[in-house]
């Protein structure tokens, strides 16, 4: 409150002095710089642990961006403009949006179940592909299974360096999951489940019969001109120009709360195919921008189809915890903030971790990329209470206009 008392007692003055016509200029010349505030966000999220850090905001009036911290640590260079990054999980609102096209197009049903498209692919342990629906997996409603519960070595040092160029297809990935008991009742609670999207990817692939990496680039790539956006299979590189991506693994006795990392590796490069339709894609700052844009503007899906991935449902206590009050849609999660709130779909994968936002109306989008997914914080830094880049986020869409 004291805060705001002094602010109109400068308007005040401002207006005695310069009378009504300055009183706009003055307010503007007051206003926070978006740039400042990206920049010092950006700086903040070194102290939680990112090696380097890139931020693009994107709007009508143009676009900002900034950077800190080193793509390169060791030889002390920054995260290069416009750098190649894996978007993990973003790669999910790509394949949902591909899907809910072919939707649109009359080729199946949110309402399908997923033994009409795959018969005999979800069974066992309780596991039933006659009673899980389509929108179900794009909601994460299905109850199946994580099939990572059963990769267990990817998020071990010694096992990861092994077999960081594995090739997993989708079908070996699906029936690891089945060997695990569903999470519960389809369509009775809220679970996120990198299996779901393992198992749209297949369904698409026999809707069309080509693969969703194909289907992705035909129908959302190459329109909407995402130049540095690929769909790899099991290609291991990262597209240069891209920042090292660096993974810390945890350490005897470590937990949650402290992990009792190791030192980071390199991790750049590995076989993304063990994330697939989950979360394979590597794109930029400016092209995953684009992409929501397009999205939340129209031009991605009809009016009926984007209708539906916006229809959201309660997520759990753990997503909760990192953003208050999240929904989930269909490949898109809603998360309020203080204009109100934004559509998202964030990632994390070996090496990268991904954040964005963008208002309701594709207007003004936000994408931050960090060269790690596994957070050493500095000393003395207490712990975060929710995502590190929720308050970046809703200072790029909501703080400065």
């Amino acid at each position: 409150m004291r805060t705001v008392w002094m602010t109109v007692t400068a308007v005040t003055a401002v207006t005695a002095t310069l009378g009504t016509a300055g009183v706009a200029e003055a307010a503007r010349q007051h206003r926070p710089d978006v740039r400042a505030v990206l920049q010092r966000d950006s700086d903040a999220l070194l102290a939680q642990g990112a090696p380097g850090v890139q931020v693009e905001l994107d709007t009508a009036r143009g676009d900002v961006r900034v950077r800190s911290g080193f793509g390169d640590v060791a030889a002390r260079t920054p995260v290069p403009w416009d750098g190649r990054f894996r978007v993990g999980s973003y790669t999910k609102t790509f394949v949902a949006a591909t899907l809910l096209q072919l939707v649109g197009e009359g080729r199946l049903s949110l309402d399908d179940t997923v033994e009409r498209w795959l018969p005999g692919v979800v069974q066992g342990n309780g596991n039933d592909g006659r009673t899980v629906t389509v929108r179900q997996l794009l909601q994460h409603t299905s109850g199946l299974p994580e099939y990572l519960a059963g990769m267990t070595y990817l998020f071990d040092q010694q096992g990861f360096e092994q077999h960081r160029y594995d090739t997993v297809t989708p079908e070996q990935a699906v029936a690891t999951a089945m060997t695990f008991q569903p999470e519960f009742a389809p369509g009775t609670q809220w679970s996120y489940s990198n299996t779901n999207y393992a198992l749209a990817g297949l369904i698409i692939q026999r809707v069309t019969g080509h693969t969703w990496q194909h289907e992705v680039r035909r129908r959302i790539i190459e329109p909407l001109g995402l130049r540095h956006t690929t769909a790899p299979d099991t290609d291991p590189d990262v597209p240069s120009p891209h920042a090292i991506g660096y993974e810390r693994f945890a350490g005897p006795g470590g937990t949650q709360d402290d992990p009792k990392y190791g030192e980071p590796i390199d991790a750049t490069r590995l076989n993304p195919s063990w994330g697939g339709a989950a979360g394979a894609i590597i794109s930029t700052t400016g092209d995953a921008n684009r992409f929501l844009q397009a999205l939340l503007g129209g031009r991605v899906l009809r009016p009926a189809e984007l209708a539906e991935m916006r229809r959201t449902v309660p997520t759990n206590d753990e997503f909760r915890e990192n953003w208050p009050g999240a929904r989930y849609g269909l490949g898109l999660m809603w998360i309020p903030n203080s204009c109100g709130g934004s559509w998202s779909h964030g990632g994390d994968i070996h090496g990268y971790r991904t954040r964005n936002g963008v208002t309701g109306d594709g207007t003004r989008s936000v994408v931050v990329s960090m060269n790690t997914d596994s957070f050493q914080r500095a000393p003395g830094v207490p712990a975060p209470t929710k995502d590190i880049t929720v308050d970046l986020i809703d200072h790029a869409l909501c703080g400065v206009r």
